[in-house]
């Protein structure tokens, strides 16, 4: 499965389990986002409540299974626009709306991306 070969991949010397910051490259890699520390930190948390060294597969495969099934539409949303909004404003200017229009349909006139701006 795509999740076990993450693990794989993110398990830093093939210790068989993963740490923080392992978990963290898991989560950019199946998701493209760096989870906060408060969010690895939740993630981590029945792991250490077992007073383990870390996230066994079993756990990141469940841990992953449960967070594609509750991935909604309007987390996604969220993401792609924080990626646009490039200056951390929490709203896109009109350049800002031309530049990710470019980037994700270069073939429409320019125009169009002006009249769905407004």
């Amino acid at each position: 499965s795509l999740s076990g070969q993450v693990f794989r991949e993110c398990d830093c010397g093939g210790k068989g389990y993963l740490s923080g910051e392992d978990l963290k490259m898991a989560v950019v890699t199946i998701f493209g986002y760096k989870p906060s520390k408060m969010e690895t930190d939740r993630m981590m948390a029945p792991a250490l409540g077992k007073h383990l060294p870390g996230m066994s597969l079993d756990q990141f495969l469940s841990l992953m299974s449960s967070k594609v099934a509750t991935q909604d539409g309007y987390e996604q949303t969220r993401q792609i626009f924080t990626a646009f909004d490039v200056h951390c404003r929490s709203f896109l200017s009109r350049e800002d709306f031309k530049r990710a229009f470019a980037s994700v349909a270069p073939h429409l006139p320019e125009q169009t991306a002006f009249e769905a701006f407004r």
